[in-house]
């Protein structure tokens, strides 16, 4: 229980590491006072430009992907190794959105699910940067493509988990799907009210297909 408790706590300290913080210290710029205010790497990408935004994306990818390793690191194959790497990951990307280095103003934590998911089950993260793209070459809303992109985890959990770890892939995927949702709560109402920026230029099936 001690270990548990002590991996679930490390995940949280490394996901409370922000990439665009870290990154934008050394530019001299806080992103939290750029754009829409936002730490994660949409907003980095959009007032920083796109080196920014990749190093930003790599260090909160890779977050995801050390704490997902660590869980499960020392535990035998199989679900309780799943548990644990899930719980850990879960706890770095609440240190992304609420990071304790960082008065608990991060990021939204997408980037931090994409890095476990990449370490615990790679199909299923094709699957969700499918949704994500798709919905980002039509629409140009990336916060749209992200909160799509999580609900699409629980339908391929249902029909593509492996059958003996089934039950933990559907919770674990209503759970991520929940906290997307979650974090992006300003950007569906800003949604509904029409304000939601958009990347014109991510239109590329918008454009290609439009008469």
């Amino acid at each position: 229980m001690i270990a548990a408790l002590g991996k679930i706590a490390l995940g949280y300290l490394l996901g409370s590491i922000s990439g665009s913080l870290l990154i934008g210290r050394l530019r001299g710029v806080d992103i939290r006072t750029q754009g829409s205010g936002n730490a994660g790497g949409t907003n980095a990408f959009r007032t920083q430009g796109p080196w920014f935004g990749l190093g930003v994306g790599l260090i909160d990818v890779g977050k995801g992907v050390l704490a997902a390793w660590l869980g499960g690191f020392g535990l035998a194959a199989g679900t309780p190794a799943l548990t644990m790497a899930l719980l850990t990951g879960a706890a770095a990307a609440a240190g992304h959105v609420w990071p304790l280095y960082h008065g608990f103003r991060g990021g939204k934590g997408v980037a931090v699910v994409i890095g476990v998911l990449l370490v615990l089950w790679p199909a299923a993260l094709a699957a969700l940067l499918g949704v994500l793209l798709l919905v980002l070459t039509t629409t140009g809303y990336v916060g749209l493509g992200s909160m799509l992109a999580g609900a699409a985890l629980i339908p391929t959990a249902i029909l593509f988990a492996p059958e003996q770890d089934r039950t933990v892939w559907i919770i674990a995927a209503v759970m991520i799907a929940t906290f997307i949702l979650y974090t992006h709560r300003i950007n569906v109402r800003r949604l509904r009210v029409g304000t939601e920026h958009r990347f014109e230029r991510a239109r590329v099936l918008a454009r290609l297909f439009s008469p």
